[in-house]
């Protein structure tokens, strides 16, 4: 098994950045119109607005399994997650 550098830098799928692009081109509109919602994107497409969390979530996972998607609280500030949290390491255990 090849060693891991755990201190390379994470790389964000290109998809994810590009539904966070998405998101920021609708900023204005989606905050006139849907501030303290949820919203989901996929594939640079609006998909849905969501008065609940567990409500976008489902239908995120129902839809679009693991993803990437972009679930986002429309006026919250952008949040980080810690790496353990957005990337789940794979074993080779040969």
């Amino acid at each position: 098994m090849p060693p891991t550098n755990d201190t390379a830098p994470i790389q964000t799928p290109a998809s994810l950045l590009e539904n966070i692009a998405a998101y920021n081109e609708q900023r204005a509109y989606l905050e006139t119109e849907f501030l303290g919602q949820w919203v989901l994107f996929h594939d640079k497409e609006l998909i849905g607005c969501y008065h609940d969390f567990q409500d976008v979530a489902n239908q995120a996972v129902t839809r679009f399994g693991r993803g990437p998607y972009l679930i986002r609280q429309v006026g919250a500030p952008p949040m980080t997650l810690p790496a353990s949290i957005q990337y789940r390491r794979v074993y080779d255990n040969r």
